[in-house]
């Protein structure tokens, strides 16, 4: 089977206690790619790792140093195109998505955490959120939040692109909404009730301490018409 080349990205980063993050870049199009957030939960000598983005070979010798991939987890619908990998190469469990195990709040590879699902998405596509129980409630989600505080890490086309089709700081994305469907709004209002106080969303950077309120804007921003 043939994989997906590693492309650029940034180091594993320890956001939160067990914690950690790394930028990727995803090429789109012909001249268009931007980054995305993938999420590194340690536990115990296991590694979950949420919204996979294949590194390089350095990259995976500093991932081999926090411990044994064992898990990955898909929390957005239109995400996983690493995935095959992580599991050919690690014999990692894929969870989520339309070809993984069930990611459900009674059925996931978490030792602390709440699997939210949104249950109002159009038949066939599969997104949820996962909520870390430390520091305050750690809420890590797909596409269905995002928080681009900055474009450096796209390309020249993307970063003009982007502003214009509404994606920025703290923002539910109008391209995603359209593709899940409006009936995501209510799972929102489900969602604004769980006790986070940070979210790391699957593109853009960690939002800390005053997250929920950000997704509560977000959310009235988004569906105010």
């Amino acid at each position: 089977m043939v994989f997906r080349p590693a492309g650029p990205h940034g180091a594993l980063e320890e956001v939160f206690a067990d914690v950690f993050v790394t930028w990727s870049s995803f090429r789109a199009g012909v001249g268009v790619a931007f980054d995305r957030t993938m999420t590194v939960v340690r536990q115990g000598g296991e590694l979950v790792v949420i919204g996979s983005a294949r590194l390089t070979d350095a990259g995976e010798a500093e991932l081999a140093k926090l411990g044994k991939v064992r898990h990955v987890v898909r929390t957005a619908a239109f995400h996983g195109a690493d995935d095959p990998y992580y599991v050919d190469k690690f014999g990692a469990t894929l969870w989520g998505g339309s070809d993984g195990r069930a990611l459900t709040a009674a059925d996931h590879p978490f030792t602390a955490a709440t699997v939210f699902g949104f249950e109002g998405a159009v038949k066939g596509v599969v997104e949820s959120a996962v909520l870390l129980s430390l520091d305050g409630g750690v809420l890590v989600t797909g596409d269905s939040f995002l928080n681009w505080t900055t474009f450096d890490n796209c390309s020249w086309l993307a970063r003009r692109l982007m502003p214009r089709l509404g994606f920025g700081a703290a923002v539910i994305g109008k391209p995603w909404l359209k593709r899940v469907g409006e009936g995501v709004r209510a799972d929102f209002a489900r969602l604004v009730e769980l006790p986070f106080k940070h979210v790391i969303p699957g593109h853009g950077s960690v939002l800390r301490d005053h997250a929920r309120d950000a997704v509560c804007d977000a959310v009235t921003a988004r569906f105010s018409a």
